[in-house]
């Protein structure tokens, strides 16, 4: 691979040239000495020779046959460098306790996202992330239509750091970016209730222009409801969008206690 070769744009590879931005990534990620953290589209590996210098494992993740090539030239001394060549949907993510610093490719964020905070959230703890802006900002948004949005709010503590420039990047994309920290809150919903707490909101958000009285009547009694409102502070005439991560995880919650279980969305 000669050094001019570019990231290919439509598979949303830009690399990270900005060593305060790689700074910033690395010290937003609670990253110490002892974890295993992922490098997810390592490309040339500008980030991941900072990710060395700190912890004992690093996997590099790439895609691009090339580039991967190039990491194992470039690492092929470093004992605590693993470079994975393949495509992030087709890896096999380890099943101990890793944390993510990561230039995703932009292209797969929805994907990457679910793999990381529901398909693995028994072992994803924390990390930063440079993503596209705009799919970053809607993780925020007061009204929520994606179920796997308000699920990623009950277990983590995700937090928008600030924008980037595109000046950050070679080749500087054509769209805003962003730095984005993520945290496993310690307390929470059982991870192992996972699925049926995905599948509850899922069903609640089949309409998601139902106020929130109607869509819960769909699972609870009217009296149950009213003691939603007032247990949790619900308003009951407001979307059901609108709810909060801690009031869908008390409904939820709720719902386990006063609902039997051949009722429960599935």
């Amino acid at each position: 691979m000669t050094k001019k070769k570019l990231p290919v744009r439509f598979t949303g590879q830009h690399f990270t040239i900005d060593k305060v931005l790689i700074k910033d990534a690395i010290k937003e990620s609670n990253i110490n000495q002892h974890d295993t953290v992922l490098d997810i589209g390592a490309g040339k590996g500008f980030l991941t020779v900072h990710l060395l210098k700190n912890v004992d494992k690093v996997i590099a993740i790439e895609n691009d046959v090339a580039l991967s090539q190039h990491l194992r030239k470039k690492f092929i001394h470093a004992q605590n460098v693993q470079v994975v060549s393949c495509d992030y949907r087709n890896f096999v993510v380890p099943k101990v306790p890793f944390k993510v610093v990561s230039n995703i490719p932009f292209g797969i964020t929805s994907d990457i996202f679910s793999s990381l905070m529901f398909e693995n959230v028994e072992y994803f703890l924390c990390g930063s992330i440079i993503l596209q802006s705009e799919p970053a900002k809607k993780l925020f948004s007061s009204k929520v239509y994606n179920p796997l949005t308000v699920l990623y709010h009950t277990y983590y503590d995700l937090k928008f750091l600030y924008e980037i420039n595109p000046e950050s990047f070679l080749p500087p994309p054509t769209v805003k970016s962003a730095l984005l920290r993520i945290e496993r809150k310690q307390i929470s919903l059982d991870i192992g209730l996972k699925v049926k707490y995905l599948n509850f909101v899922s069903y609640m958000l089949q309409k998601p222009d139902l106020t929130v009285k109607t869509a819960m009547k769909s699972i609870f009694r009217k009296k149950q409801v009213r003691s939603i409102s007032e247990k949790f502070g619900v308003d009951l005439n407001s979307k059901i969008v609108c709810l909060t991560p801690n009031q869908w995880k008390n409904c939820f919650l709720e719902m386990l206690e006063v609902v039997p279980e051949k009722f429960h969305p599935s």
